[in-house]
């Protein structure tokens, strides 16, 4: 029986399923507050996505405080927490390797928010009625 080629896609699939079990784990930390940071305890964080690098070596962690506020203290108090969370990382996955976390402000709720204005605009709205 031949063996299975390991293709481009699933390198991908593996990528996608690796970095959202990095974000399960940290939405977890974050939402049982086992990270002991005043500002982390002061606010609900959302991990929003994980982006792996291909070696699963370094991981991108795009977060948003809900309700928006404080983002760069947010941000600020992830970044001091880094290595604890890096090892709760690679403890709970069991990977060769502890990825390295990058955290990063989600700016996708900001983009949408600009396409609904744009979509709501009068002019807009005057150029969809006319079809």
């Amino acid at each position: 029986m031949p063996r299975h080629a390991h293709t481009s896609e699933d390198a991908s699939v593996r990528l996608l399923k690796v970095g959202e079990r990095v974000r399960h784990v940290l939405s977890e930390l974050l939402m049982r507050e086992q990270v002991h940071d005043d500002t982390l305890s002061a606010h609900t964080v959302s991990i929003t996505e994980v982006r792996m690098s291909p070696d699963l070596r370094q991981a991108r962690v795009y977060a948003k405080p809900l309700l928006g506020g404080d983002e760069q203290a947010v941000l600020t108090a992830l970044r001091q927490n880094t290595a604890f969370l890096q090892r709760e990382v690679a403890q709970r996955l069991g990977l060769k390797f502890a990825p390295r976390l990058k955290f990063l402000a989600d700016a996708s709720f900001d983009e949408a928010d600009r396409i609904e204005r744009l979509l709501n605009d009068p002019r807009v709205a005057r150029d969809l009625e006319s079809d």
